[in-house]
């Protein structure tokens, strides 16, 4: 096998579960960069991490990879750096200065105007529309229509959901009740929200959706790895049964477990087909209960937070990178829908039962766990430390107390 080491960019759940992926297929550890360490990549041993403060700055971040670059050109001059973005400003970075990163690194990106338009949830509903893929009623709400008052008049009624366009930008804007998402159920909150936003400084469109019904266990989420040559290569998709709910991250998966849906795979894969994509494509996707359709949220440019869920059920993620990029194989047959056996676990199982939505769906994952047909992304038997094994367990009741907080008055 030719010579190569992955380089991740980020330090969050979703580079730990690449990295696992590539030592658990190869053996090998990870070269990571990003801008500070994380307690979910802390004591690991399979990764080699190196960090900037000014990493996400886009001038510096040119800066530090490129000189990477050529250090690590000159040191191993015969190994493949297969270089790959764990986060959406990491992918944005990569898109946008895939040219100069090309002579040191081997990855797999859009070009910057593509990546632009379909992170842009307001242009990726435009594509929603041209392909026809479903997707909630929207209106569109930018700043001066937000002045001029346009949202007291939408086409549709409460609850609503509502969400910013531009998710880059909207990781730099911080104010009191700051939330991913917002679920609104009044004129007056949807005042008092918009004018929260603007004033701290966001500048980008907001989205305003009809609120599809149901939770947590009515959201899907669905992986996708698309080679080089802009074909889908493997597709799996994923039913939610819990997400986080504190504000910072609400919407982060915490118990999946396998579903399948061919026809809509397949709409999914012409899409991705059709507008060249490449990487690892990652959708949020909720199942409408009112006409039975599976309707896009939004897709994220990089293999989502929750990955692992796709490596565990048999499709390591690493090796389709390594076949694509690495190895140079070329696609044999159809592109595969997964089906998959396991359930992604990242809370306490006591977490699980006691928030997450009964029903079919709830005592499926209860089956998974009790047959052992489950994983958690951060526990890997050959990463186990005591000092990480102490921090798996105080992020477990971390977490299990972040649910006692926030959905506690629910139950």
């Amino acid at each position: 096998m030719t010579a190569f080491v992955p380089v991740l960019l980020g330090s969050e759940t979703c580079a730990y579960a690449m990295a696992r992926a590539f030592h658990s297929a190869y053996g090998l550890k990870s070269l990571v960069y990003g801008r500070l360490q994380l307690s979910v990549t802390k004591f690991s041993e399979i990764m080699e991490p190196t960090f900037f403060a000014d990493f996400t700055k886009p001038e510096s971040f040119h800066e530090h990879m490129v000189e990477e670059g050529r250090r690590l050109k000159a040191e191993r001059p015969d190994t493949t750096f297969l270089l790959i973005a764990c986060g959406d400003e990491y992918s944005e970075l990569l898109s946008r200065f895939k040219d100069d990163l090309k002579p040191y690194f081997t990855f797999v990106s859009v070009d910057a105007d593509l990546h632009d338009a379909l992170s842009n949830k307001t242009s990726f509903y435009q594509y929603c529309a041209k392909y026809d893929l479903p997707h909630p009623q929207t209106f569109v709400l930018g700043k001066t229509d937000a002045e001029a008052g346009k949202h007291h008049e939408l086409p549709f009624g409460f609850p609503i959901a509502v969400k910013p366009a531009n998710s880059v930008e909207y990781l730099h804007v911080d104010f009191p009740g700051r939330k991913k998402a917002y679920i609104l159920h009044t004129q007056e909150a949807l005042n008092s929200t918009v004018e929260d936003i603007y004033k701290a400084g966001y500048t980008s469109e907001l989205i305003i959706q009809d609120f599809i019904p149901g939770g947590d266990e009515n959201m899907r989420v669905l992986n996708a790895y698309v080679d080089h040559d802009h074909h889908v290569r493997m597709m799996l998709l994923g039913h939610i049964l819990l997400a986080d709910p504190t504000p910072e991250a609400i919407g982060n998966y915490a118990a999946i477990i396998p579903d399948y849906n061919e026809e809509f795979c397949l709409k999914i894969k012409a899409f991705l087909e059709a507008i060249g994509y490449e990487g690892v494509a990652n959708f949020d996707i909720k199942f409408d209960p009112r006409d039975g359709q599976y309707k896009l949220f939004e897709i994220n440019l990089r293999q989502g937070r929750t990955n692992f869920f796709v490596t565990l059920n048999g499709y390591n993620l690493a090796t389709y990178f390594v076949d694509d990029l690495v190895e140079h194989k070329p696609m044999e047959g159809q592109t595969v829908i997964g089906h998959g056996t396991k359930m992604l676990l990242e809370v306490p199982f006591k977490t699980l039962k006691k928030y997450a939505e009964p029903g079919t769906a709830l005592d499926r994952g209860i089956e998974l766990y009790k047959s052992g047909n489950y994983g958690w992304t951060l526990k890997y038997d050959a990463d186990m430390s005591f000092k990480r094994r102490l921090l798996l367990w105080r992020l477990a009741r971390l977490s299990a107390k972040n649910y006692d907080t926030y959905m506690g008055t629910n139950q």
